[in-house]
């Protein structure tokens, strides 16, 4: 299958099986959203969806944020991975945006990397998610699916190539639920270690699944078949 082909597969299956595609991460304004993506850094979006609550409720503006001290932030998210790290980050973060944007979220990628804990990634999930921005945050689910189902190629070696690929092929006005799909599918389905092929409902233009069948066929005796 021609890569072409398998881009329309793609696009076609989960706008039609998953039309609306959001995170999982539990927000109300794009300063909580940035908040739980900078902790969702290796961790799971359920653990995150665990501690936010109480965080949102306490600071629930980058002015209350940007005073707080490491020791009244620490215990909100002392359970997430990097607590220590994050802690700092999120301090920052916040008197960032009240220095530098007015208390407001930017809608940039380029002006959301200058904040502490935002790199490209959660920038791109940002502006895709709260402002439907053409733009692709690569995860290791991302990353993973993505080689797997043969639209980004082997040789892509880091995110970034990754993300330029998809950026490229994907029609600009499904990329920001793209990111959705893909990140959804790795979580539930193509998981990493043991992807669940016999649950599948893309094989029929999975590189991965293609390749791996091939494989099986070279392998049967010449007078054996599927069904044998």
């Amino acid at each position: 299958m021609l890569k072409k082909e398998r881009y329309k597969a793609f696009v076609n299956h989960f706008a039609t099986e998953m039309p609306v595609a959001e995170t999982e991460l539990s927000y109300d304004t794009p300063f909580q959203l940035l908040i739980a993506v900078i902790l969702s850094a290796q961790c799971t979006d359920k653990r995150i969806n665990m501690v936010t609550p109480a965080l949102f409720r306490d600071f629930p503006s980058p002015q209350h944020l940007a005073i707080a001290t490491f020791d009244e932030l620490f215990p909100y998210i002392r359970t997430v991975s990097y607590p220590n790290n994050k802690t700092k980050h999120l301090i920052g973060m916040a008197k960032m945006l009240v220095e530098d944007f007015g208390g407001e979220v930017p809608s940039t990628v380029a002006e959301l990397i200058k904040l502490p804990g935002v790199g490209r990634k959660t920038a791109n999930v940002i502006t895709s998610v709260v402002w439907n921005q053409p733009n692709m945050a690569v995860d290791t689910h991302v990353f993973r699916v993505s080689k797997r189902l043969g639209l980004a190629t082997q040789s892509a070696k880091t995110p970034l190539e990754v993300e330029k690929q998809l950026i490229r092929h994907l029609p600009k006005e499904v990329i920001h639920k793209a990111h959705h799909w893909l990140i959804l599918h790795g979580r539930y389905t193509c998981l990493a270690r043991s992807p669940k092929c016999d649950e599948c409902t893309i094989t029929h233009f999975c590189r991965f699944y293609e390749k791996n069948t091939s494989k099986l066929m070279e392998q049967l005796p010449p007078s054996s078949s599927p069904a044998d």
